[in-house]
């Protein structure tokens, strides 16, 4: 009897372990999910995501030293006390490790104050769907900057970035675009850059415009109508030149008499500028007419009888 007993209560305790063990096991389970779960809740990590735009291009630290070295030798040496590789420091603490969606005005304010530099009077050149245009147009006229020929504009212009919260902190697949959320890395730092450079503006100012778009050479939604036109500083600026463009045997969508181009001197009025608009600047439709000479919008002659 004292053996079936011994047996018994043997078994007890072994059953009784094994209960423990499992209970153990079921906690340390449970915590782990909950931990999975909360983390999925909270951090949810970006390149789990395949955002719609191009991710951060290759080797940028390579590229932003080279375009800042680049600038500051090469192009505007009175620069050379710019220290790019601060610059490339407080670029990358701007986005790196953060969420895409998540940019702040705050995160590039060091970049903004490390990169600004003075814009001389009466050479501002701003543009809205004339980008490729206005570069080249500013490439064979040093009387012009447009914000891409800034050191900033310099060293972003069609590079990409974004950040992911999880290693390695950079997202190389896929970055937002503005439609999947506007506080994004690229749209942020052209509505902080494109600021600066509208408030730096002295003198006369260029705006050019394309006159061929069917829905107004203006657009209220774009950087230059949303921002720009509105950091303008009337006490800096005394003229605003219109250059309304028309593609080459494109559409001639708008004039200077057309509607958005009255809305916006409408605005500019409201504002205290002085406004000249003119339709297709020679000078402009020149460097246009270079891919096509022989087109009649080109003939020297072409309006005279």
């Amino acid at each position: 009897m004292p053996l079936q007993q011994g047996s018994a209560r043997t078994r007890q305790r072994t059953v009784l372990l094994v209960g423990i063990v499992v209970l153990l096991a079921a906690l340390v389970l449970a915590v782990v999910l909950a931990s999975l779960l909360t983390h999925g809740r909270h951090e949810v990590s970006p390149q789990m995501l395949k955002w719609k735009d191009r991710g951060t291009t290759k080797n940028l630290q390579e590229v932003i030293l080279g375009r800042c070295y680049n600038y500051i030798t090469a192009h505007y040496p009175e620069l050379g006390d710019k220290d790019c590789l601060k610059i490339w420091e407080s670029l990358k603490d701007a986005f790196i490790y953060k969420n895409p969606c998540n940019i702040t005005a705050e995160d590039y304010q060091p970049l903004m104050e490390l990169a600004s530099h003075p814009i001389p009077c009466n050479k501002s050149l701003f543009w809205s769907k004339t980008g490729d245009l206005a570069h080249r147009y500013t490439k064979s006229n040093q009387n012009f900057l447009t914000l891409e020929d800034t050191l900033l504009g310099y060293m972003a212009d069609k590079v990409s970035w974004c950040g992911d919260p999880s290693a390695p902190g950079i997202n190389y697949e896929s970055c937002p675009k503005r439609s999947e959320c506007e506080s994004n890395p690229g749209s942020v730092f052209w509505k902080m850059a494109s600021k600066m450079f509208a408030e730096a503006a002295c003198g006369v100012v260029q705006v050019m415009l394309n006159g061929s778009i069917e829905a107004g050479a203006f657009r209220s939604s774009s950087i230059f109508g949303s921002i720009e036109v509105f950091n303008l500083n009337p006490d800096k600026v005394s003229e605003v030149h219109i250059w309304l463009m028309q593609d080459i045997g494109g559409p001639q969508s708008e004039s200077c008499s057309g509607h958005s181009i009255q809305r916006l001197i409408s605005i500019l009025e409201e504002r205290n500028f002085r406004i000249i608009c003119e339709d297709n600047y020679r000078p402009v439709q020149l460097l246009q007419c270079v891919h096509t000479p022989d087109h009649t919008d080109c003939r020297l002659c072409a309006n005279t009888t």
